[in-house]
């Protein structure tokens, strides 16, 4: 599968994953607190750094009641109506050009997540290097064909999507234009539980769809990521936040700066491990041949001995014949001398 690049990281199966740090609400309005977040995703390691790109307006209507008010005792945000909740989760888009300057300046790609046309154009005018779309629009088809009329790569997470939703999204973006796409595994609650991850989709996207895959991941941990790239995954993105006790509005499920400074080690060291087929000693392992198991003289042996489970023993190290020859050898006579922890040979009989 061919590359993507993105700003100057190359994504694919043969590079090791792209760690997007999703800075989301969690600067609590102090474009302070954004450059600190900016600093540790840097400091961590992480390859991007990625805003949301809306207004309360842009994304909701003003209303504070029925399905516009989060009933849900089970919602973090339970209590807020959405147009409230979004009010203070918002980046302002004046803060955008500075933040991504900075982020640019600590060595982070950095871009957003569009939420409705006026954000992608808003975008384009600061020259981004990707789109990201969020699960939660990625049933918008007239929002997809506008990043893909940009000719930029595509992230788009498929949180709550079927497949034909999904398939439905891809035709869009590939019909007006859309040429490096990825698309991310989600799942859209928040804490999530691992065991709603489904990571074993992660594959068949990939498959099904001819496209990198990815996971947006909103679960406790390093874990899930981890395993998502020993299945095919090429980008991680996960949520950050400079302690999760702060009370930012997406605090209790992100990761914390040493967090992800883990999640870019352990998934570096997954993508790693993966290697390729290979069966027999790597180079490594060469050395420690020497400590295999094989055939020895366990006991004392004059000329003329009959060799037996006693005297001849499968033991470490590995210089002797293989264990496997140890029935074809017993009973055989013994030609010569030989004493205790002699390797035996074909010589010896």
């Amino acid at each position: 599968m061919a590359s993507i690049t993105i700003g100057h990281h190359q994504i694919g199966p043969d590079h090791p994953p792209f760690i997007i740090a999703e800075m989301s609400g969690n600067h609590g309005q102090s474009i302070e607190k954004a450059k600190a977040l900016i600093d540790a995703a840097a400091n961590a390691g992480a390859h991007a750094l990625k805003l949301q790109t809306y207004t309360p307006d842009t994304i909701t209507l003003d209303v504070h009641e029925r399905e516009f008010f989060i009933a849900d005792p089970n919602s973090l945000w339970q209590g807020n109506s959405l147009y409230n909740l979004y009010q203070e989760a918002m980046t302002p888009w004046e803060w955008h050009q500075e933040l991504f300057d900075y982020a640019s300046s600590k060595g982070l790609v950095a871009f957003s997540t569009p939420f409705d046309l006026t954000a992608v154009d808003f975008l384009q005018s600061l020259n981004v290097p990707c789109y990201k779309i969020a699960s939660f629009e990625n049933i918008d088809h007239a929002l997809l064909a506008a990043v893909a009329k940009t000719g930029k790569p595509v992230i788009v997470s498929t949180g709550m999507a079927s497949q034909t939703e999904i398939a439905e999204s891809v035709e869009v973006l590939r019909a007006a234009g859309c040429k490096d796409l990825i698309l991310l595994k989600c799942t859209s609650n928040y804490p999530a539980r691992p065991v709603d991850a489904n990571l074993r989709t992660i594959p068949h996207l990939a498959e099904l769809f001819n496209c990198q895959v990815g996971l947006s991941d909103h679960t406790p941990g390093v874990g899930v990521a981890v395993a998502a790239v020993a299945l095919g995954a090429t980008v991680v993105e996960k949520h950050f936040v400079l302690d999760r006790n702060g009370g930012e509005v997406d605090a209790e499920f992100s990761l914390e700066p040493h967090e992800v400074k883990m999640l870019v080690e352990e998934t570096e060291r997954a993508w790693t491990a993966l290697g390729k087929v290979h069966y027999g000693c790597t180079d490594k392992e060469l050395a420690s041949r020497v400590h295999r198991r094989s055939l020895y003289i366990a006991e004392n042996v004059k000329a003329g001995d009959i060799l037996t489970e006693k005297n001849l023993r499968s033991v470490r190290p590995g210089l002797g014949l293989p264990p496997k020859y140890l029935p074809l050898l017993l009973g055989k006579v013994i030609k010569t001398d030989a004493p205790k922890g002699t390797p035996m040979s074909w010589e010896l009989i």
